[in-house]
């Protein structure tokens, strides 16, 4: 029997392969439970607990092995392979996203984008050819497009999701400013900027509950 883990884990686990790939860079080879957490925001108790999820690393009083707990991790986000993304949505937010290069270097390699404008449909953004939307089923086959990222104006997000579960997509992460629900066995992941901002204003408010005035 499986067990269910929780996307604040997964989300951790994606934190912990950043700090040990960072490490790796510095020719680290050991860091401990303690290390791993202050770098993360996380505590040496979490991160032990996070891990043991998945078996057993490290030994007591020397750590772990900076090199086999990323291969580790890497292995359990699935990330020992590459990942074939497509891209709806060529504005700024979708070329800067067809733009950072550090998507092809952490595994998901951009294989095709659409929108619907005349003049952007055609042309070659940082080496991905637009496809008009229309041909979008077509395109997500030939491409074989897994993970799909929706960067569209709000009353186009649900519509295009739709589309892009039906065609195959395995996977959606949206940056539309709308929720889009799970369309069937196939996830969405909101990135909402906006939603983001508030937290840090309510924070910088000084967290308290105010009155209107």
């Amino acid at each position: 029997m499986s067990v269910r883990i929780s996307d604040s884990t997964v989300r951790r686990l994606s934190l912990y392969l950043r700090m040990l790939r960072d490490l790796l860079g510095q020719g680290v080879e050991l860091v401990s439970s303690r290390e791993l957490a202050e770098r993360t925001g996380a505590t040496s108790a979490q991160v032990r607990k996070d891990l043991s999820l998945f078996g057993s690393f490290g030994k007591r009083g020397r750590g772990y092995d900076v090199a086999d707990l990323a291969a580790t991790l890497q292995h359990i986000l699935g990330l020992s392979r590459t990942w074939r993304v497509g891209l709806v949505g060529v504005g700024k937010i979708g070329s800067a996203l067809l733009g950072y290069r550090d998507l092809a270097r952490r595994g998901f390699k951009v294989v095709a984008a659409f929108d619907v404008e005349p003049d952007k449909i055609g042309r070659e953004i940082f080496g991905v050819r637009v496809a008009p939307l229309s041909d979008l089923a077509r395109v997500v086959r030939e491409e074989g497009v897994e993970i799909a990222i929706v960067a569209t104006p709000p009353d186009a997000a649900a519509d295009v999701a739709k589309r892009l579960a039906a065609a195959g997509v395995g996977a959606i992460l949206n940056f539309a400013p709308t929720e889009i629900q799970r369309l069937g066995d196939v996830p969405v992941r909101t990135v909402d900027v906006v939603l983001e901002l508030e937290g840090l204003s309510y924070l910088l408010s000084g967290g308290r509950r105010q009155e209107p005035e």
